[in-house]
């Protein structure tokens, strides 16, 4: 269903939901419009309130705070929504940067459209944009991921669809898992320029640019602290030019593959292999199952 939003001419008789993105580190990077926002607001949904209190202190911003996290969001989602629908103006913040990037936010945002309640969005921080365009990497076409699975399956099935991808990617990574991120990506994407951004618009601010193993090597002496912002280069072949592992393989083979070596059941293996040869589900299932 078409819907429509003048996001300065709803009615008065509805609140409406503002989405503020704050500091990703260096706290002069608010903007007016977004402390005046979380001034003039009856409400304020942060991801940790402890967090956000304190950078309402430091403007000296006293609002009423309300918790709204991974782990509440649904429960939260109804209260907040009542709110809404009774009036009251709301901003959502995340602990740094955007809502919903890599945040909560999607599912309220969602939840609000979905009963006509108006979404503004303002600009502000955003790591991801940072690494992006001080990587020295293309940025007029780019992929943003955020963080890969835990499970080797999900990654793997992801991966496959990243690495012919022509755009520059951008992940997410903590500091405990930077190397094995990086060696993860020289195995599947090879060795592409790099750029790995951390501590971004703090004091310890660090750009490491080069290729893959260039900086798997700098892990060995550099200072691996902070949240990371990967920057890939795209792939730079061409789709006919990138060798198909599985090309040899029957689809019997290839689905057995993904059994073995990846734990999937005969169900999502005959999914995964329909999705990497672009074939039907059912034709890929009567070659396994009957053929």
């Amino acid at each position: 269903m078409l819907k429509t939003q003048s996001s300065f001419q709803h009615q008065i008789s509805t609140g409406t939901l503002y989405i503020v993105p704050t500091p990703i580190g260096n706290l002069e990077d608010i903007t007016i419009r977004a402390i005046n926002t979380l001034k003039a607001v009856d409400m304020i949904a942060a991801e940790d309130t402890r967090n956000t209190k304190k950078l309402l202190n430091y403007f000296e911003i006293d609002n009423k705070l309300i918790s709204y996290h991974e782990h509440n969001k649904q429960s939260r989602e109804s209260r907040l929504l009542d709110a809404l629908k009774e009036g009251s103006d709301i901003a959502l913040v995340s602990d740094a940067g955007m809502p919903a990037i890599s945040d909560p936010g999607y599912e309220i945002v969602k939840a609000a459209i979905e009963v006509d309640l108006p979404v503004v969005v303002l600009p502000g921080a955003s790591a991801a944009l940072c690494a992006l365009v001080g990587s020295g990497l293309p940025a007029n076409e780019f992929y943003f991921y955020g963080f890969l699975p835990r499970k080797k399956k999900d990654r793997d099935a992801d991966m496959e669809r990243l690495k012919s991808i022509n755009a520059t990617l951008l992940f997410y990574e903590s500091p405990h898992r930077l190397l094995d991120t990086l060696e993860y990506l020289h195995e599947k994407l090879g060795n592409r320029r790099i750029s790995v951004a951390r501590e971004l618009t703090k004091r310890f601010e660090e750009y490491i640019r080069g290729e893959i193993l260039e900086v798997i090597k700098w892990t060995e002496e550099g200072t691996i602290k902070g949240e990371f912002c990967i920057v890939v280069e795209g792939n730079t072949e061409s789709v006919s030019d990138i060798p198909v592992w599985w090309n040899e393989l029957t689809i019997e083979k290839h689905v057995e593959h993904y059994i073995n070596e990846d734990n999937m059941t005969s169900k999502e293996a005959i999914k995964q292999v329909a999705e990497v040869r672009k074939l039907p589900k059912r034709e890929i299932y009567q070659a396994y199952h009957i053929d």
